[in-house]
């Protein structure tokens, strides 16, 4: 019987054994599968080495960061066996599981991408490899670079193939979207960012609240960042002020892109930044300073909370952003504060590249205000004064300057305007695309329905019948208007439109509109929108609209006999013209829906 024989260690010998580990390739090893003495298959398997017995481990220093350890078999004579290359994954923890947060809070400081491998920076061909059960890594890595984060971490615990593809695509991934639970952010975004060194876009849902540690945490994780977008759910609240969002700003220098949503507790910021181009900022209140040192910014948004206390000086910040912003193309600014001295602020900057323009919710803009502003900017494409004073000599000014730049109009919630401004709108302006008309044309009575139910306000019938009478009309005619919004328009009781390219209508809230006084001769129409409108209104739509469609369809299916005497519907079967196949199937696929709810 063999006994194990001592073994004295020298230093030639663990040089050579050290030599073996790296120059003998590592047996494939299944884990349990194995014998823990002496290495051998445990099926049939009988360990001839004692319990009591301790091989003798030796240790010695390489240039790898980890030291090589190398057991001593029973025989002196039988080479020793190498070490796996790879760490065995029997004693880690499941790697990308954050699914469990408590868990994952509790649990001791591990590498979860398991990056002190020997080997951490190996990125295979997916292409030459194949994972468990025969599937090519490439087709493995097709399907799991489509899932979202959630899918991914879930597929990291299915087998060894799949982890390491997984690991993979986190490495490779440039850009993030992931939705932070209320519990354990902080660690659970530094677990996810540690992954992901070449993220470049970052996209936050908080459900927690925002404060700078997590911006600290971001700045850290990923040093090459270019879009940062956080917005935030209605229980979370952002804490971030305004120095620590300038201290942010100044340090990511190849930072383009940041939008941040619940900018409430700002209170002021310094923004410098030479990359930065775009900027928004929404839930803004009571600023005491804004200050933008950014050359390159072309994209500016913000919004401001809708309380009549708000002591932001927007004349101030507007002058100041258009003396440091030379290259600004679009404006968005949401304030109850916008006026007729901000506007003149925001001309007197002479932004030469201005192309889009929106200031929403100055009530105190006027017609004064949009002279200015035609006077100035002569090249808009989009221009949007909802909210504000402006008439139909405003919407005059405005076709008299831009016909042959303005696109997309945007007029709701102005109650000077009439339907003869919105016809004059569609006539002068031959590029437009996309209007906006909500809550203009409304009816005098519903606006006068909160004061009838105290009973004080009471209207004689005489008035009543007079004010039935102001209702309008509108009938449009445009070749290019693919989007038309007449939301709340209740005032409107006759509606005529002749769109070919109108794929978008919004009818909501349009009461007072007779169905025999509708006329839809728009054959492209996608969406129709009619919640809160009459049953007998949404039953003309859906007719006039399915007649439309039908004279289309019957207008592809029907063909001449070949001596042309008359029309016959020929069987799809029989058509001879790929392109009439090609219309009648786009036809049918382009149904469209009344969105009634």
């Amino acid at each position: 019987m063999h006994h194990p024989q001592p073994h004295i260690s020298t230093p030639a010998s663990a040089s050579f054994a050290a030599a073996a580990a790296f120059d003998f390739k590592p047996a494939k090893r299944r884990g349990s599968y194995n014998c823990g003495r002496c290495g051998l298959p445990k099926k049939g398997h009988v360990c001839h080495l004692n319990n009591s017995t301790n091989p003798t481990s030796i240790s010695t220093p390489t240039s790898s960061p980890s030291a090589v350890t190398v057991e001593n078999s029973s025989s002196a004579s039988r080479p020793p066996h190498a070490p796996p290359v790879r760490q065995s994954y029997t004693h880690l923890r499941r790697a990308l599981s954050f699914d469990d947060i408590e868990t994952r809070a509790d649990s001791p400081e591990h590498d979860l991408d398991d990056s002190d491998s020997p080997y951490p920076g190996t990125d295979l061909d997916p292409d030459n490899e194949m994972v468990s059960g025969g599937l090519p890594a490439g087709c493995l890595w097709e399907v799991l670079r489509r899932l979202p984060p959630a899918g991914l971490l879930a597929a990291a615990s299915v087998c060894k193939g799949w982890r390491e593809t997984t690991k993979r695509l986190w490495r490779a991934a440039e850009e993030l979207r992931l939705m932070v639970p209320p519990r354990g952010q902080l660690r659970f975004i530094g677990s996810v960012l540690k992954k992901c060194p070449s993220l470049v876009r970052l996209s936050l849902k908080m459900e927690s609240d925002v404060d700078a540690t997590m911006l600290a945490c971001i700045a850290f994780s990923c040093p090459n960042l270019e879009s940062m977008e956080i917005s935030t759910s209605n229980t979370a609240v952002n804490r971030i002020t305004g120095d620590e969002l300038g201290r942010f700003v100044a340090d990511k220098r190849c930072l383009t892109s940041l939008k941040m949503e619940g900018c409430s507790n700002l209170g002021g910021f310094v923004l410098s930044s030479s990359s930065l181009s775009t900027l928004w900022l929404s839930d803004l209140y009571s600023l005491s300073k804004m200050v933008f040192n950014c050359p390159n910014l072309k994209e500016v948004s913000l919004e401001f909370s809708r309380q009549e206390n708000d002591t932001t000086d927007l004349t101030t910040m507007v002058d100041a952003m258009g003396r440091s912003c030379p290259r600004l193309q679009n404006i968005h600014i949401v304030s109850v504060r916008l006026s007729h001295a901000v506007v003149l602020s925001l001309t007197a900057a002479n932004l030469r590249g201005l192309r889009m323009l929106s200031l929403v919710l100055g009530s105190e803009i006027t017609d004064a205000s949009v002279a200015a502003i035609a006077s100035s900017y002569s090249k808009l494409e989009l221009l949007d004064l909802s909210g504000s004073s402006i008439s139909d000599s405003g919407i005059g000014m405005i076709c008299n300057v831009l016909p042959n730049t303005l696109s997309r109009l945007l007029l709701a919630l102005c109650p000077n305007i009439t339907s003869s401004g919105i016809q004059f709108a569609t006539a002068q302006l031959p590029l437009l695309e996309l209007m906006d008309c909500g809550m203009t044309v409304c009816d005098p009575d519903s606006q006068n329905s909160p004061c009838d139910e105290s009973g004080d306000n009471e209207l004689p019938n005489a008035l009543n019948n007079k004010l039935h009478l102001m209702y309008q009309k509108l009938i449009i005619k445009h070749s290019r208007l693919k989007k038309l919004s007449l939301w709340g328009c209740s005032g409107l009781d006759a509606l005529c439109l002749n769109c070919p390219e109108l794929n978008d209508l919004n009818l909501n809230s349009c009461k007072n509109l007779h169905p025999e006084r509708l006329l839809l001769q728009c054959p492209s129409l996608q969406n129709v929108h009619a919640s809160g409108c009459q049953e007998s209104l949404i039953g003309a739509i859906k007719s006039q609209v399915s007649d439309s469609m039908a004279s289309l369809e019957n207008q592809f299916q029907c063909k001449r006999l070949a001596d042309g005497s008359k029309r016959v519907r020929a069987p799809d079967c029989l058509s001879q013209e790929a392109s009439d196949d090609k219309k009648r199937r786009k036809v049918v696929e382009q149904q469209c829906k009344v969105l009634v709810d």
